[in-house]
């Protein structure tokens, strides 16, 4: 077994077209920031990748993670992951940028974290979600609407390509069982996105950023396989001007076989920023 390492690379921003605007230059610059932003689901992607890299199928298939992201990382700039151990099986990890800044603090492991690991998700059979153009609006009052309705489940599929399908510029800088020739299991960065997509999916958003997640893995994702993925909003807050939204999404291989379980944070209401 590969032993865990640091490791450095430069940050890759495949979003830019995506319909959250908070990784486009102009919208991003409006609210402060230097540029797009790197995704979350990138940033968690670099965190977790030695773990990726050492344990391999098994940390795809029992592993466990944490990210909480803390300033944002732009597309070309140089990071390096620094890596402490803190018991057999797990290690703390920080991720920072080409200036030293802490973008992101966090965790993996093979063991469980401190608090526990999460219980298996369970299909609930929730109803499909709604057409694209049925979406409400991302405002408190909808999402504590959906709080009470629940939100809708939606189907999707590991192809390998795609925006996500790599989280890095060269594919081939990622660890090679995540690779088509080594194996096409879906990378983190993919994975944890479905978080994301289970809420886009559900309401209209403006500009909206990823702050946390706590992953838990229960069997890797092969090339062609379908996938369920359900969430309920488990709550509901503001902080500072912003509206945060948690969630805690289950994703299921088809027909039903548990994969992944988030708890996962987003700000889905940015404060409005200053003239």
């Amino acid at each position: 077994m590969p032993p865990i390492e640091d490791w450095s690379g430069v940050a890759y921003n495949p979003a830019t077209a995506s319909e959250n605007r908070i990784h486009a230059d102009d919208v991003a610059r409006r609210y402060g920031f230097r540029g797009g932003l790197v995704p979350g689901v990138g940033v968690y992607a670099y965190m977790v990748q030695p773990a990726v890299e050492s344990w391999g199928i098994d940390w795809l298939t029992r592993g466990n993670a944490r990210v909480v992201l803390q300033t944002p990382l732009y597309d070309g700039g140089r990071f390096d992951v620094r890596l402490k151990d803190e018991a057999e099986g797990r290690f703390h990890a920080k991720l920072l940028d080409a200036d030293g800044v802490c973008c992101a603090d966090g965790e993996a492991g093979l063991t469980a974290p401190a608090g526990g690991a999460f219980e298996s998700p369970a299909l609930r059979g929730d109803p499909r979600v709604p057409a694209q153009e049925d979406r409400p609006a991302a405002t408190r009052d909808a999402l504590e609407r959906l709080r009470e309705t629940g939100l809708g489940a939606f189907h999707g599929q590991w192809a390998g390509d795609g925006p996500y399908g790599s989280y890095a510029r060269d594919p081939t800088d990622m660890p090679e069982i995540l690779q088509r020739e080594g194996g096409g299991f879906a990378n983190p960065g993919f994975s944890l996105g479905l978080a994301n997509t289970a809420l886009a999916s559900n309401v209209t958003l403006g500009p909206w950023i990823h702050v946390q997640s706590d992953v838990s893995h229960f069997a890797p994702i092969p090339l062609g396989a379908r996938l369920t993925v359900e969430a309920r909003i488990e709550d509901l807050f503001e902080k500072r001007g912003h509206e945060f939204v948690d969630l805690d999404v289950g994703v299921f291989l088809d027909p039903d076989q548990p994969a992944l379980r988030v708890r996962h944070r987003a700000i889905y209401v940015l404060r409005e920023p200053a003239e």
